[in-house]
């Protein structure tokens, strides 16, 4: 069968994801693990034109269970595992596939999904990113995951920068542990929902919410507007 023609593929999001403001996004996911990897999907079956994957780490047998990549998967870098996947999902996608830590010479896109595994990593991100927020790039956000417990946080030009600066306290305030010492799956799978629905906000010109937390054990939910 031939490739499935785009707007036939887009025909059921057109009214809550404008197809317009997709063709100008050129995406950064920056880590590709639990919940990188699930958001990247997403963006590639949301309609996303260029994709671009940042991280440093191959796939081991643990990553089957909570991050989601396949046994054949296993000892290749999770940057080529992934861009493999994403063709599948769209072969038309261009995937720029960076095996490697996130560095300031790098040319990332104008939205920027931040799903590393600690503070201190994503406090360098910001402090190279952050300043941009308005000029060269309009849409960050960041998810962190413990557990069952989910936090995305969101900034654009208009809301947000103070607040998310404001989170980024010294790794030895932070929760012992990294989002990916005790995760799943599922929890994975939500945060990436959460993070893609904050942007498909954004691309409609509808207010983010500047911080969504989120406990699945008790299912209670704060949101900072």
């Amino acid at each position: 069968m031939g490739q499935v023609p785009r707007r036939s593929r887009l025909i059921r999001q057109q009214d809550l994801v404008p197809e317009e403001r997709l063709n100008d996004v050129r995406a950064t996911v920056i880590g590709v693990g639990a919940i990188g990897r699930q958001l990247a999907m997403q963006l590639a079956s949301l309609g996303v034109r260029h994709l671009q994957l940042i991280d440093f780490d191959t796939v081991d047998e643990s990553n089957i269970t909570t991050q989601g990549y396949l046994q054949r998967d296993v000892g290749q870098s999770k940057v080529t595992a992934l861009s493999n996947f994403v063709r599948q999902i769209d072969p038309s996608i261009s995937v720029d596939a960076v095996n490697d830590r996130f560095r300031s010479r790098l040319d990332v896109g104008n939205a920027i999904f931040c799903c590393v595994d600690s503070i201190s990593a994503r406090a360098a991100i910001w402090r190279n990113i952050g300043q941009a927020i308005g000029t060269r790039h309009d849409f960050w956000c960041d998810a962190r995951m413990l557990g069952e417990t989910l936090r995305v946080l969101t900034v654009t030009p208009e809301f947000g920068t103070e607040h998310y600066a404001s989170t980024l306290f010294r790794p030895s305030e932070a929760q012992t542990g990294t989002c990916t010492s005790r995760s799943t799956i599922y929890a994975a799978s939500i945060a990436a929902g959460l993070m893609l629905h904050q942007f498909s906000r954004h691309l409609r010109h509808i207010a983010t919410d500047e911080d969504v937390l989120l406990n699945l054990l008790s299912m209670e939910t704060t949101v900072q507007p």
